[in-house]
């Protein structure tokens, strides 16, 4: 559940209080509503069905005569949520087939499409938003519902669903703490019940307490071990006492944003600002925990969830409003018997809590309990929480590595255990790599104004791609700065596929669509879709063993540079997959898309192919050495919001077309008048260059150092950079600052720009 973004300032108390819940496509969710609640369903792409169904036709107004019964084959399908949906059900012990069902939205509307239902009394509902598994060649994708309650006058806000069946369920009051005890192995769930509220958290070994030490859990220790501000849900995700034993792991985090850096707020805080008296998380912690035979502290060393701090550029720490939002929550694993306290934060005088302070919840699992790990991402400010999930080759690479890292929502590997970045790298070099891609966002594009559509917003010509090709092109902003870039696939006449970075580029063309009155859908696919690559001169070798095309296909050994074809895995009965003949690594190689409950078959086969010819597997951080040698850009690095696709160094994915597109004369100003230039740059020293590193000629600062690795083939260290077109010939020679800039300087030239292979002889192969 999420609540809508928050206004700034306190948060009154609400008359009525105001849920989302996302219904995943071919999944289900469940809430409860009472008399005078209201229930709204939101289609925000279009064309997805949706189905109610409810425990009482008589507790929701005009719903006589309802009689879809659907649900008991929803569940048995498996799609996202129907697994908590049946065991609540048997909870309650009521069977599937006794909710009574309704089509309240058709699945023929365009995006926006919504429908009410207003609640006479207590009744449990069950929301579907059906549809089956889409296949790489179609564009039926089930997309997302988006489901708004309203509470009725003097209800509240209920707490999020217990992960499972809680051991302890405990309120800590608004400017309360309290004091509770974890056996090794227990999950602790922190959940801040209303948002924008710091909950500080103490643990301490419960053996050693018994033996009268005291060992609790210590932030500078823990700082130092995991090499960051706090540890988050992945390899690095402990809390350590001071003998360096870990306390607790963290698995979820919803929030993103802690503190490790303060202490609780003390007596001696609100004294000197000029608050005697005032209640504070030190005191209550100290009255908790007394009891238990804890001496006093005059400020506790806790670690402040939720808490909002970080270090500016002059060293200051600086705090703000939380990031948290109703529900939101950490979950910890305890790793030993632990004594906790959680108190709700005091602090009503600055922004720390919102300037409101309110209630923490706290739950303890059962360690027989079985929760994924997971950080909460959202693609833009307001888009929903979802947990990383894994891909359909996660299991498959996991036999690999440990080395996962979150990435734009997925779990993704940097390496692999056995082999490491370098003997990756070489592999796509002299022989083949596989690596998984998932985590690209891809929309289906579709209807008679599609064309239109893309040939408006896209800056290269939509009218000449042919079916079967791909283009690669940027998105942009009115005044010429960059959405996004993508490869666009075009599968008929009418029908596209946008396979970009950003969640926010199907909001936009969606937006665009509806303010020019077009008949078109643009629908999320990227949870129908996931693709591995196979890159490395032996590429289309490994591949021709394990895909078929049909006859009006090309084969794999036909297939071009940017074209695509429909295949089989196997041969004319196995998985359906499209092969594209794109990559991202500067090498021979092509993209295999599936669906994820084909992404077992698939990585199986190709590894069974390729292992033998040398294929490895390939993490992030090999891929970021040939991508950077190959002069392909990143989103966040080498191109954002106030960069043009010429200073990005993609001039040539805009297009000289007779018809206007967004950006089109901001783009045409920028092409006449440059400022900026991407570069290549070969660096004279071993020293570590990284993104944001300043480029000076004299003491002038002329750019900025957007992407740097160490070259293998190139046997140096290189970067791509984004400077004054008045110091961007090749031959130029600069400095590269660190420390401050001025104290240490790194000599650098500019070199022809990609570093290796410019004329792409090698991905044309």
């Amino acid at each position: 559940m999420d609540a809508s973004l928050l206004p700034p300032g306190p948060s009154a108390s609400p008359t009525a209080a105001r849920e989302r819940v996302v219904v995943r496509g071919g999944g289900l969710a469940a809430l409860t509503l009472g008399a005078g609640d209201m229930l709204t369903v939101l289609d925000p792409e279009g064309l997805q069905p949706a189905l109610v169904f409810v425990t009482d036709m008589g507790a929701v107004e005009g719903w006589e005569g309802a009689g879809v019964e659907t649900l008991p084959a929803l569940l048995e399908q498996g799609g996202e949520g129907s697994a908590e949906v049946a065991r609540l059900l048997a909870d309650m012990r009521l069977a599937p087939a006794s909710l009574a069902g309704r089509t309240v939205l058709s699945g023929d509307g365009g995006a926006g499409a919504t429908a009410d239902i207003a609640a006479r009394a207590d009744v449990l509902v069950v929301i579907a938003a059906p549809g089956g598994p889409m296949s790489p060649d179609a564009q039926d994708a089930p997309t997302d519902l988006i489901v708004t309650v309203t509470r009725a006058r003097g209800r509240g806000r209920p707490l999020p669903a217990p992960l499972a069946l809680p051991k302890l369920d405990l309120r800590v009051p608004a400017a309360e703490a309290r004091a509770y005890k974890v056996k090794a192995g227990d999950y602790i769930q922190i959940i801040d019940v209303d948002g924008r509220q710091c909950a500080d958290f103490l643990a301490f070994d419960a053996a050693a307490l018994e033996k009268g030490a005291e060992y609790g859990l210590d932030a500078t220790t823990t700082r130092t071990l995991m090499g960051a501000a706090y540890p988050g849900p992945g390899l690095y995700s402990k809390y350590y006492d001071e003998r360096q034993l870990p306390l607790v792991e963290v698995i979820r985090d919803t929030v993103g944003r802690h503190d490790t850096f303060a202490l609780a707020c003390s007596a001696k805080y609100y004294e000197d600002m000029g608050y005697p008296g005032h209640a504070n998380c030190t005191d209550n912690f100290n009255a908790v925990l007394a009891p238990l035979g804890i001496r006093q502290r005059a400020g506790w060393p806790a670690i402040n969830f939720f808490y909002n701090t970080a270090v500016d550029h002059t060293n200051a720490i600086t705090m703000d409003e939380p990031w948290s939002r109703p529900g939101d929550y950490v979950l910890l694993r305890a790793l030993t018997d632990l004594v906790c306290a959680t108190s709700s934060c005091a602090d009503d005088i600055d922004p720390a809590n919102g300037w409101e302070p309110t209630d923490i919840h706290v739950r303890v699992y059962d360690g027989a309990e079985n929760f994924s790990k997971g950080i909460a991402f959202r693609m833009s400010a307001d888009a929903e929480p979802r947990l990383t999930r894994e891909s359909a080759f996660h299991q498959s690479l996991a036999a690999y590595t440990r080395n996962f890292v979150e990435y734009r929502g997925f779990w993704l590997p940097t390496c692999f255990t056995s082999e490491g970045p370098i003997a990756e790298y070489w592999a796509c070099r002299e022989k083949a790599a596989v690596m998984d891609l998932s985590p690209l966002r891809k929309f289906e594009v579709t209807g008679p104004d599609a064309e239109i559509l893309l040939q408006r917003t896209v800056t290269r010509d939509m009218r000449k791609l042919a079916v079967g090709q791909v283009v690669y092109t940027a998105l942009c902003y009115d005044h010429g700065g960059m959405i996004d870039d993508a490869t666009v696939f075009r599968l008929s006449p009418t029908n596209f596929r946008v396979v970009c970075g950003e969640e926010f580029t199907g909001t936009w063309l969606r937006t665009k669509a509806a303010e020019w009155g077009l008949h078109v859908h643009v629908r999320s696919s990227t949870d129908q879709l996931h693709n591995i690559a196979v890159q490395g001169p032996l590429a289309r070798d490994i591949l021709a063993e394990v895909i078929w095309t049909g006859a009006t296909q090309p084969a794999i050994t036909e297939l071009k540079w940017f074209r695509f074809a429909v295949a089989r895995l196997g041969g004319a009965t196995g998985p359906a997959l499209v092969v594209s003949r794109t990559g991202y690594t500067g090498e021979l190689g092509f993209e295999i898309w599936c669906h994820p409950k084909d992404g077992k078959a698939l990585f199986e086969a190709v590894w069974a192919a390729g292992a033998p010819k040398g294929m490895k597997p390939l993490g992030l951080s090999a891929l970021d050495m040939l991508r950077i040698e190959a002069g392909l850009v990143f989103a966040g690095y080498d191109f954002c919001a106030e960069t043009d696709p010429f200073e990005a160094g993609i001039g040539f994915a805009v297009a000289d077309k007779d018809e206007d597109f967004v950006g089109k004369a901001a783009l045409a100003r920028r092409k006449a008048n440059p400022a900026k230039k991407l570069v290549g740059l070969k660096i004279e020293s071993n020293d570590a260059v990284g993104h944001g590193d300043p480029l000076f000629v004299g003491r002038a600062q002329v750019g900025v150092v957007t992407s740097a690795t160490r070259s293998p083939i190139l046997r140096g260290q290189i970067a791509l950079a984004r400077i004054d077109v008045a110091h961007a010939a090749v031959g130029t020679a600069i400095e590269i600052g660190k420390l401050d800039g001025l104290r240490k300087r790194i000599g650098a030239e500019i070199v022809p720009f990609p570093h290796f292979d410019p004329q792409k002889t090698r991905v044309r192969a």
